[in-house]
């Protein structure tokens, strides 16, 4: 199956995106939504507990609103066409959880009129994570040890 891949344990995940996918990504970007912003401001620069959170981040064939790595947790702030496509949102969802992803949806309306709450939902799903899974941070590139010294 195309775009699917096994982790060292054996679970399955969704691996891949297209130059279109990439460049629909670029364009979510640069044209969130006003709930989407005010989230965004909120999660960026990991001022919720210390975790990282991507925003319009690609898996697979779909686009999440945001995504922490560390808790596997998918964010997705739904406006009023989600009224509209309740059905496909729920198999989008399910496809997700069965790759051992976490799904939370909020509507626009809740992100701007509660975002207290909204938070609260969010530190609730990532409470159980350790203190290395929220400050998990990338390797540098050249080691500590393999680095020149300065006479």
């Amino acid at each position: 199956m195309s775009g699917v891949g096994r982790t060292l344990s054996g679970r399955q995940r969704i691996r891949g995106t297209t130059p279109p996918l990439e460049e629909a990504v670029r364009d979510l970007r640069r044209t969130m939504t006003p709930a989407e912003q005010v989230l965004w401001q909120a999660l960026r620069g990991r001022q919720l507990g210390g975790l990282r959170f991507r925003c319009q981040h690609p898996v697979g064939p779909f686009v999440l609103d945001f995504y922490c790595p560390a808790a596997k947790l998918v964010i997705e702030v739904d406006g009023a066409v989600h009224e509209q496509q309740r059905e496909q949102d729920q198999a989008r969802t399910n496809h997700l959880q069965q790759y051992g992803y976490r799904v939370l949806r909020f509507t626009n309306d809740q992100v701007l009129n509660n975002l207290d709450i909204v938070m609260d939902h969010i530190r609730q799903a990532t409470q159980n994570l350790s203190a290395t899974q929220r400050t998990r941070r990338k390797k540098p590139a050249i080691p500590e040890a393999a680095a020149p010294l300065t006479p």
